[in-house]
């Protein structure tokens, strides 16, 4: 890839660097689940262990990735769940037009369904055919290949799924956070 092809304000760098705030969460597998709650179509909560998502069915994309803070990497293979497939097994109700994804620590990034529901969108487990290191979100991390890296993020614990912009908690219009930050 040549720097013509980069994003706007984006610099090409080698590798793959780790950016992340706050300590890196310890994977505990007999206290690990991924859960899908909010406006389902059953209005149920959906739950998953570690080896039931490693279970499902996964795919391979291969993707840049682009920071807001300017560095893009190139070439990433990951393999993972398609997330259209989360959609099929816990299917969202008819007025939902966006999800919350919620990682550890209280992280979270608003996505609109349709950025969620693209075919290249993973809840992805590995990197270059490799499990993802804890650094760089293992067990699960979102990846969504046409938005910035923070709308992906590491450590995935939940996908809720509402009917509007979701807010942060107080109110605060951001498209992502911290609770109680």
């Amino acid at each position: 890839m040549g720097t013509e092809q980069l994003p706007p304000g984006q610099r090409l760098v080698k590798g793959w660097p780790v950016s992340h705030y706050g300590p890196v969460p310890r994977f505990r597998p007999d206290r690990w689940n991924l859960q899908v709650f909010g406006a389902t179509a059953t209005a149920e909560k959906y739950t998953w262990t570690f080896e039931e998502v490693a279970a499902l069915p996964g795919t391979a994309i291969v993707t840049d990735m682009h920071c807001a803070s300017g560095p893009t990497s190139t070439d990433h293979e990951f393999f993972g769940v398609p997330a259209s497939a989360l959609l099929e097994l816990a299917p969202p109700a008819p007025q939902v037009t966006h999800v919350m994804a919620w990682a550890e620590y209280g992280y979270s990034a608003n996505l609109r369904l349709g950025d969620f529901a693209s075919e290249r969108t993973l809840l992805a487990t590995h990197h270059n055919g490799e499990p993802l290191t804890v650094e760089h979100g293992f067990p699960l991390r979102l990846v969504v290949p046409h938005l910035y890296g923070y709308k992906g993020p590491k450590w995935l614990r939940a996908i809720e799924y509402t009917g509007a912009t979701p807010l942060l908690p107080g109110g605060v219009g951001l498209t992502e956070g911290r609770r109680g930050a």
